[in-house]
């Protein structure tokens, strides 16, 4: 897309560092240290991106966080916290990336979901936020349409990447057998997601709006009524095009 990207998180260590690999590897980046769950802080954040970059033309909501727990024992403080990350951080960046700059110039927005369409059990906060934000994704792609602005949103299935790592117990030792019940039968890669948002950022995708699209190898269309056949090797090849890619520890030696 030739973008300069401006990266914003919480943790100015890593933002500094992915900004200078993009850097480095021939692109334009900046950075902002920004808790996108307060509203203050994302509308000053927006301002000075304007005031320093011009108009924003694309935005991706893929901030994320949550942690393996049942349902009867997640408190309040806990739900919340995945729900205003995975869902009112997104709103908030969002709403004041159209009021202050897409509203006048049109533009593209990419919504960060998850495989949570036969609910999400062990997880259920994330399941939550993630069906609120899809929703979301609908609802402003109307909303936002008179204004040149799109709005898609992108659901990742089982990604091989550094997240996985930080699962432990009983959910990690899953982690190498979740191949199985994916009907390419692997595990997807990060370039497999990030060429799916370029498309939906790009020009060929410009009659694209309020869809989402499940990057999942057709785990999520599967029935127990139909068992999966074996695997043929090589039959699903991934495409990795990132040469900063991380395999996880926990799928080392799988392939």
């Amino acid at each position: 897309l030739g973008a300069h990207v401006v990266l914003v998180g919480r943790k100015a260590e890593k933002l500094e560092k992915t900004a200078g690999e993009i850097v480095e590897d021939g692109g334009s980046a900046s950075w902002h240290s920004c808790d996108i769950r307060d509203e203050e802080a994302v509308k000053a954040l927006v301002a000075q991106v304007l005031a320093e970059r011009g108009p924003i033309h694309h935005l991706v909501n893929n901030a994320g966080g949550q942690y393996p727990a049942p349902l009867a024992s997640i408190n309040l403080k806990g739900f919340e916290a995945v729900v205003r990350t995975n869902l009112v951080g997104g709103f908030l960046m969002a709403r004041e990336v159209f009021n202050q700059s897409m509203s006048k110039t049109g533009g593209s927005i990419v919504n960060m979901l998850a495989d949570m369409w036969g609910g999400m059990p062990g997880m259920g906060h994330s399941g939550a936020a993630r069906a609120g934000m899809e929703n979301f994704t609908k609802t402003a792609a109307v909303e936002w349409g008179h204004a040149g602005v799109r709005v898609n949103a992108v659901a990742p299935g089982w990604i091989a990447s550094s997240g996985m790592d930080t699962y432990e117990g009983a959910f990690k030792a899953v982690i190498p057998t979740l191949r199985e019940h994916v009907p390419l039968k692997r595990i997807g890669t990060e370039s497999e997601v990030a060429s799916a948002i370029v498309f939906l950022l790009s020009p060929g995708a410009a009659f694209i709006s309020g869809n989402t699209i499940r990057i999942d190898g057709a785990a999520s269309q599967g029935s127990r009524a139909f068992p999966l056949s074996k695997a043929k090797p090589g039959q699903s090849r991934s495409y990795n095009g990132f040469h900063r890619a991380y395999l996880p520890d926990v799928l080392k030696g799988q392939e």
